[in-house]
């Protein structure tokens, strides 16, 4: 398992929070006001990240693609020329299934595809490396799925990429020397600003297809304001999205 999964899993939330919540603990008789000022940091930011109120508001800030409206579906063909789905991590072992399956995110960007491309008859590629090293790939598991479970069969598959970065890059790789140079992205709405710049920096011309908007919903109850399991989730989604957008705007001008 890479040290750079360990070591993201700690410095971004929750981990971050329950190390000042595990400092306060150390501190507590030794340097008590510092120890109380890590324990409202941990605290309040377990409490922040639980609310739907701070999904709402980070979503907006991160949701920057509009949605593909529907009667633009059929007429993607015009500006494109292949639809490329992102990989998003896989299930290890599903005992239902008795092997490797597309996570709950994959599903919902596979199953966004797969209409586009029944819609508009473009050809489909898939993108996404082994996870920590396993084969089969996340390109092969979503070429498999979008065959077996939305009758959609995968031209190419991209299955060396570890990063957003590298979906890109090696995405390239397999499309240029096609002539293929637009095409459909199709990744969750957070995570399509950091997509669609890197493969402009890789060299294609991009139609966004963001799906899994976070952002939006104004009839959550009491405001937003009550604490609910599933905000921790998507706030620890999108302050990922957040670290990631600012660190490849800094390593890969």
């Amino acid at each position: 398992m890479p040290f750079r999964y360990f070591v993201k899993q700690l410095l971004l939330p929750p981990g971050i929070l329950l190390l000042l919540l595990l400092l306060a603990w150390w501190l507590r008789r030794s340097r008590p006001r510092l120890a109380g000022a890590c324990f409202a940091l941990g605290l309040g930011g377990l409490w922040l990240m639980s609310l739907p109120v701070v999904v709402q508001w980070s979503a907006s800030q991160l949701e920057r693609e509009p949605p593909l409206a529907r009667d633009e579906w059929a007429t993607l063909g015009q500006r494109a020329d292949a639809i490329v789905v992102l990989g998003s991590g896989r299930e290890r072992g599903d005992v239902a299934w008795g092997a490797d399956q597309p996570t709950g995110i994959g599903l919902e960007r596979q199953r966004y595809a797969a209409r586009l491309a029944k819609a508009s008859g473009l050809p489909v590629l898939t993108s996404g490396g082994l996870h920590f090293g396993t084969p089969p790939s996340e390109a092969q598991l979503m070429a498999d799925s979008l065959r077996d479970d939305f009758g959609v069969m995968v031209r190419w598959q991209e299955g060396g990429s570890r990063t957003t970065w590298e979906n890109a890059q090696l995405t390239a790789q397999v499309l240029l020397p096609e002539g293929i140079k637009r095409v459909v992205v199709v990744t969750h709405a957070a995570h399509m600003p950091r997509a669609v710049w890197s493969f402009h920096k890789a060299g294609f011309e991009v139609v966004p297809a963001p799906v899994g908007f976070l952002g939006g919903d104004s009839a959550l109850p009491l405001g937003g304001w009550m604490p609910e399991y599933k905000s921790i989730w998507q706030n620890g989604q999108l302050m990922n999205e957040a670290v990631g957008q600012i660190g490849y705007s800094l390593f890969y001008r």
